[in-house]
């Protein structure tokens, strides 16, 4: 009877082991809080690799700040027209996924419907065609008219669509889904955020695709930065935690990994001044 006592016993502590979370080498649980981050795929931002491994520089550098913050970071994919609403839901902590700080959303800008960090990357609206499509000699919008063009619903570039009179224009759930329309031919054009397209125009599965270097400068300087519900605490600690990384070239070096640096922002001392 006492051997099966002490087997019971045995089994049972095997079984309130693996319960709370010890391993056999001695590991705990994670107790630390969690942030939950919103993204979509948007090469080099935030997008699988090989190995189906989610990396991009917004996710590393997520991974980092948070990290270093004392935060465990778990990444929740959206869709990007119904960011506010998750984001003001809790459904997500924060939007970090090459988010257009001067931008507007339906007549409204952007900052003042979330808390933006500071501006930590440039970018621009961009064209994209198929290369052989005579669509890439364009130097104006006027070309576009009768044409079919695609962008991702509730993006930047989606405010610069009614630009392009006389198109026959659709939105999508996300811009990789937008270069897949033209790729596919059942779209001419779409537009894009100018990293998205440099870092997937003209390679692998895109190799075909080409921005249209005529008409490059749709849309003036734009800025991207990590949004946040109004009032939330995390503004200043991210902003805190941005300005270290800048300032021991963490930052550069991740945008190196990524082939983004001349986009990189790392003095926010005129922004400091602006909030």
């Amino acid at each position: 009877m006492k051997k099966k006592l002490l087997a019971l016993v045995a089994v049972l502590t095997l079984v309130l082991t693996s319960v709370f979370g010890l391993t056999a080498c001695g590991g705990t649980k994670d107790t630390r809080p969690v942030v939950t981050v919103g993204y979509t795929m948007n090469k080099p931002m935030n997008y699988k690799d090989s190995n189906g491994k989610l990396v991009g520089f917004d996710t590393e550098l997520a991974e980092k700040v948070f990290g270093n913050l004392g935060y465990r970071v778990v990444f929740k994919k959206i869709t990007w027209s119904n960011k506010y609403v998750d984001l003001n839901s809790g459904n997500i902590d924060c939007i970090w996924n090459g988010f257009t700080a001067n931008s507007e959303d339906e007549g409204k800008k952007r900052n003042e419907i979330v808390d933006f960090s500071y501006n930590y990357m440039m970018n621009k609206q961009v064209v994209v065609v198929n290369k052989n499509s005579a669509l890439k000699n364009a130097t104006t919008l006027d070309d576009f008219a009768s044409k079919k063009g695609t962008y991702e619903n509730g993006s930047s570039g989606a405010d610069w669509v009614p630009e392009f009179k006389g198109a026959n224009t659709k939105g999508l759930e996300a811009q990789i889904d937008a270069l897949i329309e033209v790729k596919a031919g059942s779209a001419d054009f779409a537009v894009v955020d100018k990293l998205l397209a440099d870092a997937q125009c003209g390679k692998g599965e895109f190799a075909e695709l080409t921005v249209v270097e005529g008409v490059k400068a749709l849309s003036p300087d734009e800025f991207y930065a990590v949004g946040f519900k109004k009032g939330s605490a995390l503004t200043a600690k991210v902003n805190a935690e941005l300005e270290r990384l800048a300032q021991n070239g963490e930052l550069q070096k991740i945008s190196d990994k990524y082939g983004i640096t001349p986009s990189l922002i790392t003095d926010y001392e005129q922004q400091k001044l602006n909030k």
